[in-house]
């Protein structure tokens, strides 16, 4: 069982299950509405996030990507601005004004607005590959700097402000649907199944996998590692974007602070559902999992009333646990084909 792919699945059961009594609310439609709604968006970054591991890479700048593409969507879709709040913006009277954004109450501003917010965290991705890759410089080290300037940027243009988006189509994103399938699961699910197909089914996600197991090994062998390096970080910036739309849409707001607190919830996330901190093993699959039973622990622990510093150190330490898991797993795999 341990082994299994399914594991973190069957111990998200158990941990509803054990807890049930405890927390009644726990199974409430209200409830389970609120769980699947943290859900979806977390899921999206969390699916760039498996991809950039598998290459035995991080990506620390996702929140900040997420910060950035959705003052840009405010930038494009905000439909009016009070001058008393914006009029010290270095965009003022430049890109925003009394009349809102970029396009304004224009029909094309959320079509637009979202287009602006995907490209904004592709290229902050390739930023970051291409400097990972071309002067072969750590990850961590790359992502970290990056995440500070674009954390600072995204606060700059709007001064620590948040940008109303009142566009019905763009709160749509998060609210419309069919009870508890919205439009935000209907992205999360189509992202997650084209992430499975590219990881299992082509010749690029083969490519992935090799650069993760040994990257020496994979540039002998023929495999364009820089390419790979950077395409993995570009979707990573995109589905930070991405993630930022669905929670911008679900805000209604283009906010500069937007995942200020979330790097933990993706990363461990991730990991718990099985991706290696080491590079070379992971699956979208897995990350649903562990997505789910973040979520639900995060849930779990704010039902039972605890203090943010609390909720905070439970998670550090699952997330340490995680970590073990992921080793052990990896010695019993190693003597099993022993």
């Amino acid at each position: 069982m341990l082994l299994s792919d399914n594991f973190v699945l069957y111990l998200s059961l158990l941990y509803f299950v054990i807890l049930l009594p405890f927390i009644p609310r726990l199974a409430s439609p209200q409830n389970l509405s609120n769980v699947l709604s943290n859900m979806w968006p977390l899921l999206v970054v969390a699916i760039g996030q498996t991809v950039v591991l598998i290459i035995a890479g991080i990506d620390l700048s996702q929140t900040s990507v997420m910060a950035t593409a959705s003052v840009v969507g405010g930038l494009f879709m905000a439909s009016e601005l009070n001058p008393l709040v914006f009029e010290k913006s270095p965009l003022w009277g430049i890109l925003i004004s009394e009349q809102g954004g970029i396009l304004g109450a224009s029909g094309w501003a959320v079509a637009v607005g979202i287009l602006a917010m995907l490209i904004t965290g592709a290229v902050i991705g390739g930023l970051n590959g291409y400097a990972i890759a071309r002067f072969r410089m750590p990850p961590f080290m790359v992502t970290l700097v990056s995440m500070m300037f674009f954390s600072a940027f995204a606060i700059y243009l709007t001064k620590s402000e948040n940008i109303a988006i009142y566009h019905e189509g763009f709160v749509a994103i998060s609210r419309s649907g069919f009870g508890i399938f919205t439009w935000s699961m209907a992205v999360a699910a189509v992202l997650g199944l084209v992430g499975h197909i590219w990881l299992s089914g082509s010749v690029s996600g083969k490519w992935i996998y090799a650069v993760g197991r040994n990257q020496k090994a994979a540039e002998v062998s023929g495999v364009p590692v820089r390419r790979v390096v950077i395409l993995a970080y570009v979707f990573s910036g995109f589905c930070a974007a991405l993630g930022a739309v669905l929670y911008s849409s679900r805000l209604e707001a283009g906010r500069p602070t937007l995942g200020d607190n979330l790097l933990l919830d993706i990363i461990g996330a991730t990991v718990i559902g099985g991706t290696s901190l080491f590079g070379g093993k992971g699956k979208i699959r897995w990350t649903v999992y562990g997505v789910l039973f973040f979520v639900l622990l995060s849930n779990t622990l704010n039902l039972l009333n605890l203090s943010y510093f609390t909720i905070d150190l439970v998670k550090g330490l699952i997330i340490l646990l995680a970590a073990l898991l992921d080793v052990t797993r990896s010695r019993m795999m190693v003597n099993r084909e022993a």
